[in-house]
């Protein structure tokens, strides 16, 4: 019913992935190389027809799609007043930042974590404080010690939590959530949860949203959600800010006003109703599909590289590759990829902690192109080990 097999050209339409020289293949950006659910399209095309674009503003058709979808796909309903309109997780995130630190505290993330929540703590003069996530064969723990301790410094103010993790693909239970968000809340840390990945957890257990968690647990909580990367519409410009508590929503309303990053453009209002409304057909025919390249990697991958290791993961569409057996350099590595193959693909340093010994792969895109991709690492690869 849906077509996975055939990617849009994006070549020369303003696409930040495909950028690239030619011959080049990107798997890098966490950006599908699907075309998106047809009743988004059809949405914005009604929206574009009408031909008058003044200002706009969220209604209670737009918070109603968001919490029927996170009741009917994820068995947890936020309070319509519970939610905010952003114009983008990260947008929303550093605004946040702002609003609810001081410049000097401690923001703590568990490395290795998604680079841009550095920028959103650095660039507003905030420091990070990393609780490492450690590789035990294949698989990303929590040292809780560890994170307590540093939950516990006087200048820790905030937690930035990525549930389902980027890049690992990890999908924390609820067990290891309620476990986080009551440290969080004993030292008097507000916990941010980006929540983007949500909708891909493609095999076992779904995730757990962090404001379905018990009060007062969730009191203490902001949860970032948005279609973007479900239905690859990132140019969207559209997320949802769900906070239970009225007095710390009240504050993050603030923020988000204060830094204009809480009106929507001409299709985040439309786009985001017909995804949330109409799109769960087409999200179980890509989870199927995500399902099917992810063990393609995996089979690839273990019958022509056995010595990169595939870490264990059950949702998003990035590929956590362990090369340290290679290179425990990535950066050098993903270059010399680039440069001998035209493969692309995310250097894990830029994400810290052992980030270094890793590449993230993206394997979103139609099986060929996704065979195309493994055959240039595979002899990337092996020209790398013989220079």
């Amino acid at each position: 019913m849906y077509d996975f097999d055939h990617a849009p050209d994006r070549r020369a339409t303003n696409s930040v992935k495909w950028a690239v020289q030619a011959g080049e293949l990107p798997m890098w950006i966490a950006d599908m190389d699907f075309r998106t659910a047809p009743a988004i399209l059809t949405a914005m095309q009604k929206k574009i027809s009408l031909g008058a674009f003044g200002y706009e503003a969220p209604g209670s058709d737009y918070f109603a799609a968001v919490a029927t979808w996170y009741s009917e796909m994820h068995h947890a309903k936020p309070a319509p007043d519970w939610m905010l309109f952003a114009t983008g997780v990260i947008p929303a995130l550093s605004a946040i930042v702002r609003r609810m630190t001081q410049v000097g505290d401690n923001v703590l993330v568990q490395a290795p974590v998604y680079d841009i929540f550095y920028h959103s703590i650095e660039n507003n003069g905030r420091r990070v404080c990393s609780s490492d996530l450690h590789d035990q064969d294949g698989q990303y723990h929590i040292d809780w010690a560890d994170l307590e301790a540093k939950l516990a410094a006087p200048l820790t103010t905030m937690m930035i939590l990525c549930n389902p993790h980027n890049p690992i693909g990890k999908v924390w239970s609820q067990a290891e959530l309620e476990k986080i968000a009551t440290l969080c809340l004993r030292h008097h840390v507000v916990l941010v949860a980006d929540e983007i990945h949500g909708d891909l957890v493609w095999q076992g257990p779904d995730y757990t949203p962090v404001f379905s968690l018990p009060a007062p647990l969730h009191d203490n909580t902001i949860s970032l959600v948005s279609p973007s990367k479900t239905f690859n519409v990132a140019a969207l410009h559209a997320a949802t800010v769900i906070v239970p508590d009225p007095a710390l929503r009240a504050q993050v309303n603030r923020g988000l006003n204060t830094d204009e990053v809480a009106e929507p453009n001409l299709l985040a209002i439309p786009g985001t109703i017909a995804a949330y409304t109409q799109g769960a057909g087409w999200l179980r025919a890509l989870r199927r599909q995500l399902a099917a390249n992810a063990e393609q990697a995996k089979r690839f991958i273990a019958a022509n590289l056995p010595e990169v290791k595939v870490i264990n993961s059950t949702a998003t569409y990035l590929m956590w590759l362990d090369v340290q057996a290679i290179s425990t350099n990535a950066e050098k590595l993903a270059s010399a990829l680039r440069a001998s193959t035209g493969l692309i693909v995310s250097a894990g340093s830029v994400y810290r902690g052992d980030g270094a010994h890793f590449l993230r792969l993206n394997f979103a895109c139609p099986p060929a192109m996704l065979a195309d991709g493994l055959n240039r690492l595979a002899k990337g690869i092996k020209l790398y080990q013989l220079a």
